[in-house]
């Protein structure tokens, strides 16, 4: 677990806690071992959009209280963070690697790599990177 440090969220691990997905209970614990947690802003946006796309348009707003009440900093890309995201995109983007991440995703990525943090996720997409990954899975 992440007791006393800090990690970055993926929009997976969100998503299955708001809809009650398996592991939901393991990551909702994880969120609050954790000192600190972070999102891209790209990951966010994805966040929204995924939520609302299967819960209708109350899904935003409950996106947005999730983020609120776990204490989720929402994280500005800056131009390091969008390199490499670039860069993470050519060494595991989908269609280029096992890995498959998607546009959302190399931000993710690129957060962790910045950050030196874990990611909370879901699913082996980030485990078939190089950085460290807390999943229920």
């Amino acid at each position: 677990m992440t007791d006393g440090r800090a990690l970055v969220v993926d929009t997976s691990a969100a998503i299955a806690v708001l809809t009650g997905e398996d592991g939901a209970e393991w990551l909702v614990r994880t969120l609050a071992l954790a000192d600190r947690r972070y999102i891209s802003a790209a990951s966010y946006v994805e966040l929204g959009i995924v939520i609302e796309s299967r819960l209708g348009p109350v899904g935003t707003g409950t996106a947005m209280r999730f983020t609120r009440d776990a204490e989720i900093d929402v994280v500005p890309v800056e131009p390091g963070v969008a390199e490499r995201a670039l860069e993470g995109w050519r060494r595991f983007g989908k269609g280029r690697h096992p890995a498959a991440l998607n546009y959302a995703d190399c931000f993710t990525y690129a957060l962790a790599v910045e950050s030196s943090l874990p990611i909370l996720c879901v699913g082996n997409d980030f485990a078939r990177t190089d950085v460290d990954v807390l999943s229920p899975d």
